[in-house]
C-alpha cells in the first residue's frame, strides 16, 4: 500500500518526461474516419475496378508452342498434374455458359429463363460482381447451376505476373466463399476464345493454371450477343451443326442483354424438342461436381470479405447521396444567398432609407475584459474617438496582467471600471448590463477597436420599435498572415454575407461578441446572458427571436478584431464556437413544436443553422475525398473540371461579397489554398464537436493570448508589450 502513496524520485520523472507524445484524442478521433472513409472508398474502387485493373488486351501471337491436340482439341482443356488433354461434349449435349456476371437486372432474367425450361448453365463469374451481388451466386447454386472463376476484375491474364494470377484467383474464390459457401475447380479466362485460338502468350498461362488444379473452359460456339446482333442471329450463331454437342458463349452482364434473355427463351424449346440436353458442365462429361463446400475460417474469411464490401458499397453510396444532396442544398444556398443579400444592400444603401427616427440619445458600451492587458488600451481609446454619445463601462473578470490598472491610469472621462472575481463572460456582460445608465447597450470584445462611425451606425435601427437588436460588421484586423488572410475571406464571405441573407428571412443566428448591441428591455424580457452555452452570443440571440423580437445586420458598423494567428488558437477558438452552437440549438430544440415567433424561428432558423453550419460543413469534406480519389483513380480530368465549377462558385459568392464590403479582391488570391488546408482543419475542428457532444463531453472556456496589434483604419500605431510566448494559447 505505501508504494502506491510513494512519490516518484527524479529518475522516474526523467523517464516519464521523455515518453514519446501521443496523437491528442481531437486529432486520432477524425484521422480514424477519414481512414476509415478512404478504406471504404478505396475498396469499393477496388470491386469496381477502379483501382488495380488492367483493361490491356493481348492482340493474337503465333501459335508454334501450343500443342497440336489442344489447338485440334475441345473446349475443356486439362493440364492438372502436367496433363496435355481436352475434352469435347457428347452429340446433344449443349453447355449453355455466360460470362461477366452477376448483373442485378439481366442475371435474375436469365435464371428465370432457365428455371421455366429446366435447364442448367455454367456461370463463370468474376470476384467483383460476386462481391456486391452474392445473393445472385447463391441463387445460381441453390438452382442446381454449377459456378465457375472468370478472375477478381477480369484483367487479360497473359500480361500478369504469376503472383497476379494467385491474387486474382484467390480473390475469386474468395468471393465465391462468402457468397454461396463453396470453391470451383472451373476457370474461364478473360478474353478467351475458341482452343484453336490458343496461342504462345495464353498456353503458358493455361498450363500454370493446370497446375492449381483447375480445368480451364473456353468455347466451340459463340452467340456473340455481345454485339447485340438480334434474336435471330444469336440463335443461329449459338446453335451447334449436325447434333453436336458444345460449349456455348453467352452473356448475362456488361450491359443490355434483353436479346440474350428472349433468344434462351426461343431457344430453349426448340432444341430441346430436337433431342439437345442443357446440363452442367460436370454432368454433361459424366465428372464429379466442380463444387466443393468450403468450411472453418476459410468460410467466415469469405463471409468477411462479402461483408466488407456490402459495407463499403452502401456506406458509400449513402455518402454519394449525402454528397448529392448537400452539394444541392449549399447550391441553392449560394443561389439564396447572393440574391437575398443582394437585396438586403439595394434595400439599406437606397437614398432616403431610414430605419426609424434617428437615435441620438447616449448608449452604454460594455467591455468584457479577461487578461487583455495588451489590447484594452487600443480598445478603449477607439472609443473614445467615437462620433456618438457613450459611456464606457468595462468589466474585469478576474484579470491577473492589471487590465483594470491600465484602465484606471488612462484617466479618461465616462469610463468605469468594475472588477469582480472571473465568473465568465455571461457573468460579466449581465454585471454590465446592470450597471449601464442608458437603455442601448452596446458589446463589444476587449480585443476589439471601433471605428468613429461604429456606434452611431450600430444603433440606428433601434428607431424601429420591433428591433431588440442589431449585429455589427465584424472585421479581421490582422490579414497580413496566411491564416489571417484565410479569416478573412470567411468573415467578408461565410459571416457577413450569411447576415445579409439571414436579415431578411428574419433568423439571424448569432450576434458577434466583437460587435453587437441590444434593447435592455429586450435583454430583461430573455433573463439576459447565460452561460448555459460556450456560444453565449448564439444562445442570447435565438432566445431574442423567440421572444418575438426582430434582429438585424448593420453593414456599416464595423468592428477590427483580432483573429487567431496560430493553428491552435483557430483550432481551439472554433472548437468553441461549433461546440457551443450545438449547445444552443439543442437547448431552443422546443422552438421547433411552438406557435408564434418562437415557432416561425424553430421552423426556419433553426433548420438553417442546423443544415448549414452543423450537418452540411460535416459531410462537406466528402467533396475533397472524392476530389483525390477522382484524381488518382477515376476520371481525372471529369474530376478537375468538377471541382473548377465549384470553386468558381464560390469565387463568384466571395468576389460579390467583397464588393458589398467594398473589400479589395486582391485578398482572394488565397481563396483556393484555403478551400484545400483552411476548411480541412474547420472540418476536423466540428468532427470533433460532434464526438465531443455526442460522448457527453464538456468543454472548458479557452481564452486566446493576444498580440494587441489591431487598430481600427486611419488609426495610430498600437503601442505593443513585447512579452516572451505571447502567441501560445492558454486554457
Amino acid at each position: 500500500m505505501a508504494s502506491r502513496t510513494r512519490r516518484h524520485g527524479p529518475a522516474h520523472r526523467a523517464r516519464a518526461g521523455s515518453r514519446r507524445p501521443r496523437l491528442p484524442l481531437r486529432l486520432l478521433l477524425p484521422v480514424l474516419v477519414l481512414v476509415a472513409l478512404m478504406a471504404m472508398l478505396m475498396l469499393r474502387g477496388y470491386v469496381h475496378s477502379e483501382i488495380l485493373a488492367d483493361h490491356r488486351v493481348r492482340p493474337p501471337a503465333a501459335t508454334d508452342q501450343v500443342p497440336e491436340e489442344i489447338l485440334g482439341g475441345g473446349p475443356v482443356i486439362d493440364t492438372r498434374g502436367g496433363r496435355t488433354d481436352s475434352l469435347s461434349l457428347p452429340d446433344h449435349r449443349l453447355v449453355l455458359t455466360f460470362d461477366d456476371g452477376p448483373d442485378p437486372t439481366w442475371t435474375p432474367k436469365v435464371l428465370d429463363t432457365l428455371k421455366k425450361h429446366d435447364a442448367h448453365a455454367v456461370f463463370f463469374v468474376t470476384g467483383t460482381m460476386a462481391s456486391r451481388y452474392p445473393d445472385l451466386v447463391k441463387r445460381m447454386v441453390d438452382e442446381g447451376h454449377e459456378i465457375g472463376l472468370h478472375t477478381f476484375n477480369h484483367p487479360d491474364l497473359s500480361y500478369q505476373s504469376k503472383d497476379r494470377i494467385d491474387w486474382e484467383l484467390s480473390q475469386n474464390q474468395l468471393a465465391l466463399s462468402g457468397a454461396a459457401g463453396i470453391r470451383t475447380s472451373l476457370f474461364r479466362p478473360p478474353y478467351s476464345s475458341f482452343a484453336d485460338a490458343m496461342d504462345n502468350k495464353s498456353w503458358p498461362v493455361t498450363e500454370y493454371i493446370g497446375s492449381l488444379g483447375y480445368l480451364t473452359v473456353v468455347n466451340n460456339t459463340d452467340s456473340e450477343d455481345w454485339r447485340k446482333p438480334g434474336v435471330e442471329e444469336i440463335i443461329r450463331k449459338a446453335t451447334p451443326k449436325h447434333g453436336k454437342g458444345a460449349i456455348v458463349l453467352m452473356h448475362d452482364s456488361g450491359g443490355d442483354r434483353h436479346q440474350t434473355v428472349e433468344a434462351l427463351d426461343r431457344m430453349l424449346p426448340d432444341l430441346q424438342r430436337q433431342g439437345y440436353e442443357f446440363d452442367n458442365l460436370t454432368e454433361a462429361l459424366d465428372a464429379p461436381s466442380a463444387h466443393t463446400r468450403v468450411t472453418g475460417i476459410e468460410a467466415w474469411k469469405g463471409k468477411a470479405w462479402i461483408f466488407l464490401v456490402q459495407a463499403s458499397e452502401r456506406i458509400t453510396d449513402v455518402l454519394v447521396v449525402g454528397l448529392a444532396i448537400v452539394g444541392s442544398l449549399v447550391i441553392g444556398r449560394f443561389v439564396l444567398m447572393l440574391l437575398l443579400s443582394g437585396a438586403h444592400a439595394r434595400r439599406v444603401r437606397r437614398r432616403g432609407f431610414r430605419w426609424g427616427p434617428p437615435v441620438t440619445e447616449p448608449v452604454s458600451v460594455l467591455v468584457p475584459a479577461y487578461n487583455e492587458a495588451k489590447c484594452i488600451e487600443n480598445t478603449v481609446r477607439s472609443l473614445m474617438a467615437s462620433d456618438h454619445p457613450i459611456e464606457v463601462i468595462v468589466i474585469d473578470d478576474g484579470s491577473t496582467d492589471g487590465t483594470a490598472r491600465i484602465v484606471e491610469a488612462m484617466g479618461l472621462p465616462g469610463v468605469r471600471v468594475i472588477r469582480q472575481l472571473n465568473a465568465g463572460k455571461p457573468a460579466a456582460l449581465n454585471r454590465g448590463v446592470a450597471n449601464a445608465r442608458y437603455d442601448i447597450v452596446v458589446m463589444m470584445d476587449g480585443d476589439t477597436v471601433f471605428e468613429p462611425s461604429t456606434v452611431r451606425e450600430l444603433v440606428q435601427p433601434f428607431g424601429d420599435p420591433s428591433v431588440g437588436a442589431v449585429a455589427g460588421n465584424a472585421k479581421v484586423g490582422n490579414k497580413d498572415s496566411l491564416i489571417g488572410a484565410w479569416q478573412h475571406i470567411e468573415y467578408v464571405m461565410g459571416f457577413n454575407l450569411d447576415r445579409r441573407m439571414y436579415d431578411v428571412l428574419r433568423c439571424m443566428p448569432t450576434i458577434p461578441g466583437a460587435v453587437g448591441a441590444f434593447r435592455r428591455s429586450a435583454l430583461e424580457r430573455v433573463g439576459g446572458m447565460s452561460d448555459d452555452t460556450l456560444a453565449e452570443d448564439t444562445d442570447i440571440t435565438m432566445a431574442l427571436h423567440r421572444d418575438g423580437w426582430r434582429v438585424v445586420y448593420a453593414e456599416n458598423a464595423r468592428a477590427w478584431t483580432e483573429a487567431p494567428e496560430t493553428v491552435q488558437q483557430l483550432w481551439s477558438q472554433r472548437y468553441r464556437w461549433s461546440y457551443g452552437t450545438m449547445q444552443a440549438i439543442w437547448k431552443h430544440r422546443r422552438a421547433l413544436v411552438d406557435k408564434g415567433p418562437s415557432g416561425r424561428f424553430g421552423r426556419v432558423g433553426l433548420p438553417f443553422v442546423s443544415l448549414f453550419m452543423v450537418v452540411a460543413p460535416l459531410l462537406a469534406p466528402l467533396i475533397d475525398v472524392f476530389l483525390l480519389y477522382g484524381i488518382v483513380f477515376g476520371p481525372t480530368r471529369k474530376t478537375i473540371l468538377a471541382w473548377l465549377g465549384v470553386l468558381a462558385l464560390q469565387a463568384v459568392c466571395a468576389a460579390y461579397a467583397f464588393r458589398l464590403d467594398r473589400e479589395r479582391m486582391s485578398h482572394l488570391v488565397s481563396l483556393p489554398l484555403q478551400q484545400i488546408l483552411y476548411r480541412q482543419l474547420m472540418y476536423v475542428v466540428l468532427l470533433q464537436s460532434w464526438i465531443t457532444a455526442l460522448t457527453g463531453g464538456r468543454l472548458r472556456w479557452q481564452k486566446l493570448r493576444r498580440t494587441g496589434v489591431v487598430e481600427a483604419p486611419g488609426g495610430s500605431a498600437p503601442s505593443r508589450r513585447v512579452e516572451r510566448d505571447d502567441r501560445r494559447p492558454v486554457a
